[in-house]
């Protein structure tokens, strides 16, 4: 009599790249919901359909999956600024563009918003462990330097620029909007996040920036607060 070998039924195998994604987009909401201490490892291995041990063992622990959340989301930041289109614009609209990008992805993710205010809580303790984030920076820098020396060397944009400062304020004339868009909706009995104001905050802060830039006041005019005080009083 002929054995006839039944075959094995065959392997599921795991796709890691795929889960691993999965696992960070389900913690990235738990953990913009929950903040770092409310987030609980249970929910998102329940979410995620998988054993927690898995989670461990694809990031070691609560915090290193809270840090590898906030690393992508600030490389999806840098990504959506477009270093190389950037450079390949005139200087005046790089920099529109620039300060544009910054404002709509800051729009378009609020966990970046709410992440980013979840660390400062704890002091950047846990961002300073990241080899990643900062170099992202370091080359933001690099871009904007580039479009502002271009600028000025083409008589374009104001001399005597930091290029920190103006980082600055980019970023916070997007970030505190968004950041503080209940509060001040509430306060200045206006809804600050329809589309039509978020289109108008959108033009002003891009016009705010360039008006800076394009626009300054001749070299060695500028009037100190104190003088300004005291003529007035005079």
């Amino acid at each position: 009599m002929q054995v006839v070998e039944v075959p094995s039924p065959p392997r599921r195998t795991r796709n890691a790249a795929a889960t691993r994604a999965h696992i960070l987009a389900v913690a990235q909401t738990e953990f913009v919901a929950h903040g770092l201490s409310g987030a609980r490892m249970d929910r998102i291995a329940e979410t995620c359909a998988v054993n927690k041990n898995l989670l461990y063992h694809y990031f070691g622990s609560k915090e290193d999956l809270y840090l590898a959340v906030i690393e992508g989301i600030w490389a999806g930041l840098r990504a959506n600024q477009r270093d190389e289109e950037l450079l390949a614009l005139l200087p005046e609209q790089a920099m529109r563009r620039l300060v544009t990008n910054t404002f709509d992805h800051f729009v378009a993710t609020p966990e970046l918003i709410r992440l980013m205010s979840v660390e400062n809580i704890h002091n950047a303790r846990h961002l300073r462990r990241s080899t990643m984030v900062k170099p992202l920076y370091g080359n933001l820098l690099d871009t904007l330097q580039k479009i502002l020396k271009r600028g000025q060397s083409e008589g374009i944009f104001r001399r005597k620029v930091d290029v920190i400062d103006l980082y600055l304020s980019i970023s916070g004339l997007a970030y505190f909007f968004l950041s503080n868009q209940h509060t001040l909706s509430w306060l200045l009995d206006r809804p600050l996040v329809t589309p039509r104001r978020v289109a108008a905050r959108r033009r002003h802060v891009a016009d705010m920036v360039l008006a800076y830039l394009v626009h300054p006041q001749p070299e060695g005019q500028d009037v100190p607060a104190a003088q300004s005080g005291e003529r007035r009083q005079g």
